[in-house]
């Protein structure tokens, strides 16, 4: 199925899990992200779209906005899985769990991490950023997500690192409460707006973006913990606004 194949295989799996090294791509040498776009001709995106993702909010990019719709939560099921497939690590949701905006529901299939943080504000990259990646029935995407600053420990990240595998290629059964998935995001949850892309290959685009204002804590010793784990920074450099711009 399309669907399940844009989630699980083009978002976070890799190689490992497709059975192929064809169109294999990475963080660094030359399966790094400024190759991404000449891996693979399905990744040309990559290089060639206009509205590609991660960026940089700041002041010449956004605009207030009066009114803007908030996005409305409705996670209420649990983690089923954690995986580590080398690029990062992924807790898979059981069905149920969606957000609301636009008039439109998209349901909640994954979140996944990067350190440090893919998306900046006022040029300031974040210790590590997690990506919660929905989709409606027509298979439109929408991703928000939370940016952690420096601080005390994560109870709930640190629930995440204890059941996460250590080696590319592994799955482990996890078991996480809709309460806690709640508890990863900030209590206050105004946000700013853009249209972009996935942040991986095939960077497709038109990809709804939601990032959180408010930042929730995280320890460098979590930090540094997944950064051990994934041998690697995992996140893609940033991208050119171009026209684009960011609603507040």
């Amino acid at each position: 199925m399309k669907l399940s194949y844009i989630i699980s295989g083009l978002l976070v799996t890799s190689s490992l899990f497709a059975g192929t090294h064809t169109g294999h791509w990475g963080y660094s040498g030359e399966e790094g992200p400024e190759h991404w776009g000449n891996i693979d001709p399905k990744y040309a995106e990559c290089k060639l779209g206009g509205s590609q993702s991660p960026i940089d909010i700041n002041a010449q990019n956004t605009i207030k906005t009066i009114g803007l719709d908030a996005i409305k939560f409705d996670y209420k099921t649990a983690a089923t899985s954690i995986v580590n497939n080398g690029h990062t690590v992924q807790v898979n949701i059981a069905d149920g769990s969606t957000i609301t905006i636009d008039d439109k529901t998209f349901e909640l299939k994954q979140f996944h991490f990067h350190a440090p943080s893919e998306n900046h504000i006022d040029g300031k990259p974040f210790p590590l950023e997690a990506h919660f990646v929905h989709v409606a029935k027509d298979g439109s995407l929408a991703v928000v997500a939370v940016l952690f600053k420096d601080g005390v420990e994560n109870p709930i990240i640190s629930k995440v690192w204890k059941k996460m595998p250590h080696k590319a290629g592994k799955q482990n059964e996890f078991k996480l409460s809709a309460a806690m998935i709640n508890k990863i995001l900030p209590l206050d949850k105004t946000y700013y707006r853009f249209d972009g892309s996935l942040t991986t290959p095939p960077c497709s685009e038109g990809v709804r973006w939601f990032v959180m204002k408010n930042n929730p804590e995280v320890s460098a010793g979590e930090v540094n913990e997944f950064a051990h784990i994934m041998h690697h920074p995992n996140n893609r450099p940033i991208q050119p606004t171009y026209a684009r711009k960011v609603l507040q």
